[in-house]
């Protein structure tokens, strides 16, 4: 069974940093794409940023590009999400999550194609 466990969130003050880890198990973490998405109180889940199979190539949202960056270590079946310069608009819950399938092309956007997710870790944002 796959398992996704998220850490690292937290309260933070306006432009300071954060990193989220997500911890996979269950499968081969390496043939596998990996998404953050995440969901703020009223507001639907959207994508944050997303890498493939092994990392040279990645995807983010408009509103983060520039300041999140999504990596992986695939001996660590670790993924993560460097988050700098935050913003209060930035408070929300964070997500990971992978598709059902492996995939060797680039990383899927659309939270649709994602299966497991992880549990979530709250990122709040101080201003």
């Amino acid at each position: 069974q796959v398992q996704l466990v998220e850490s690292g969130g937290g309260l933070v003050q306006a432009g300071g940093s954060l990193r989220l880890s997500c911890v996979a198990s269950g499968r081969a973490f390496s043939l596998y794409a990996m998404g953050w998405f995440r969901q703020a109180p009223g507001k639907e889940r959207e994508l944050v940023a997303a890498v493939n199979w092994n990392g040279a190539s990645t995807d983010c949202a408009e509103s983060v590009k520039g300041r999140f960056t999504a990596s992986r270590d695939n001996a660590k079946s670790t993924v993560y999400l460097q988050m700098n310069r935050l913003k209060p608009e930035d408070t929300a819950v964070y997500y990971c999550a992978t598709p059902l399938r492996p995939s060797f092309t680039s990383p899927p956007t659309n939270s649709k194609e994602y299966t497991y997710w992880g549990q979530g870790t709250q990122v709040t944002v101080a201003s």
